[in-house]
């Protein structure tokens, strides 16, 4: 059987696989999530707060996560139980003043070894069995809730001078409520990480009331915020879903005709001229995004459909279903910087990242926080490459961007002009730097970076006289 069509989870949907020629571990995860965006509703219709008790809508939630697991990655599905409970007796047995060192020690330990084993043991550079994905959002989770639980315990004025108080825990959580957090069918799969209080509110059916009572002016002094009804999220979901076909169409129409192992294609390489090989290494960066762009959108989707992720009112007065959304496409097409790229990628592991080392490293936050990002993303050499280039682009756009930027900021056209050469500048940097994350390997990663060995002087040329801004990790 191809590489492709190998999964250890459920073959029971190999007929499609091979009609449609996906691999059928992807086949498996489009079936879960489209499964999981029907259970939402459901969840959220039929057993609301107020048809059914929080235990069991912690057991259904628990209980629908741990078939996904299974259905996608049959008996790897046992890492994540393996971790969850060993987390689970660190969290009710360590020293308090401890449990985050311990948590963290414990599950980016179990996660590295995996990600070791899956990609030097089984198959090299192939993602068939990629049990690594939940993994890693079941990593976020368990040290989220360890540092926060540690916040809570330990009351220290410091790290409430960091962190968000009001996210500390006091209580450590039960074994339903702690499996429900990290098992849950709405985020087991794909994400994205979202913080233990606001998952035990919505489960407890205080989620939506809570919010709505910071924008209790909004409801024209009638009844108030306690008597309106909760807002519907089937708008925010469709809207959601419209992007999901988008990116699922530009997928299937360019992606697949600009693969990104073309960059390191050697007769491409020897015969190409730069621009051309530039141009295409741009084109094939933007197509290789909507692939996430989808998983992480189909993620919120789910989320809103269940009514979780409601972040409040907006400043138009309509209601925002954005909490736990992972991205901002505009943000990051638009981006003019790279730290305005990053805070626009991947926002809950950039919030996870900021959380758990940036705020409490007492020196070197950034090259840190970079190094436990590659970390966590795996063991693949072209993540390496990608967070320690990063290192010295972030640091020179921290560094210049209060000498450099006032200049530009005279009149809207140069502003403009300003916006425009930033723009260019990041996407050359972006092209650089981002691309041995989907090369992954060493030999690839050299024949691109021996390509492209003209852009080393100006993506850091560029980024220390143009980047405008970086005033700190977020």
């Amino acid at each position: 059987m191809d590489a492709a069509f190998k999964t250890t989870g459920s073959k029971w949907l190999l007929p499609v696989s091979e009609y449609f020629g996906f691999p059928l571990d992807q086949v498996n995860f489009l079936a879960c999530q489209l499964f999981g965006l029907a259970a939402a509703f459901w969840f959220r219709l039929y057993l609301s707060p107020s048809h059914a008790s929080p235990l069991v809508r912690h057991a259904v939630a628990t209980l629908l996560g741990i078939t996904f697991v299974i259905f996608c990655f049959g008996w790897y599905s046992a890492h994540l139980l393996t971790v969850v409970l060993s987390s689970y007796l660190i969290i009710i047995k360590a020293d308090i003043n401890n449990v985050h060192r311990y948590s963290m020690v414990m599950a980016m330990g179990y996660l590295t070894v995996c990600q070791i084993s899956r990609v030097f043991i089984f198959n090299y550079g192939i993602l068939s069995t990629d049990f690594s994905g939940p993994l890693m959002i079941v990593t976020q989770k368990i040290t989220t809730l360890a540092f926060q639980l540690h916040d809570g315990k330990t009351k220290d004025a410091q790290i409430y001078m960091h962190t968000n108080a009001s996210m500390s825990l006091v209580n450590r959580p039960s074994l339903t409520e702690y499996l429900s957090y990290n098992l849950n069918f709405l985020s087991v799969l794909v994400g994205p990480c979202n913080n233990y209080k606001d998952y035990v509110d919505f489960i407890e059916g205080r989620h939506i009331r809570r919010r709505l009572s910071q924008h209790s002016g909004t409801c024209n002094g009638q009844n108030g915020y306690d008597k309106m009804p909760d807002p519907s999220p089937v708008s925010a979901v469709c809207h959601k879903l419209l992007v999901c076909c988008g990116c699922m169409l530009f997928f299937l129409i360019v992606t697949r005709s600009l693969p990104i192992s073309y960059n390191a294609d050697t007769d491409f390489v020897s015969h190409a001229p730069f621009l051309t090989r530039l141009t295409y290494a741009f084109f094939s960066i933007q197509a290789a995004r909507p692939k996430f762009y989808f998983a992480w959108t189909l993620a919120d989707a789910i989320n809103n459909g269940a009514g979780y992720g409601f972040k409040g009112i907006d400043e138009n007065g309509k209601p925002s279903w954005d909490l736990i959304c992972n991205l901002n496409i505009w943000g990051i097409e638009t981006a003019t910087s790279f730290k305005t790229f990053i805070d626009n990628w991947n926002i809950q592991t950039g919030v996870w990242l900021k959380t758990v080392c940036y705020d409490r490293a007492p020196r070197y936050r950034v090259e840190l926080t970079f190094i436990l990002s590659a970390l966590w993303h795996g063991v693949y050499p072209g993540y390496y490459f990608t967070f320690i280039t990063a290192i010295p682009i972030t640091m020179a756009a921290r560094a210049i961007r209060k000498n450099f930027r006032h200049h530009f900021l005279c009149s809207r056209g140069v502003k403009l002009v300003y916006d425009i050469i930033t723009w260019a500048a990041t996407q050359l940097a972006i092209c650089y730097t981002v691309m041995p994350f989907l090369l992954l390997a060493v030999e690839p990663t050299m024949v691109y970076y021996r390509s492209f060995s003209l852009l080393i002087p100006f993506v850091f040329t560029a980024n220390l006289l143009i980047c405008n801004s970086f005033p700190g990790f977020s």
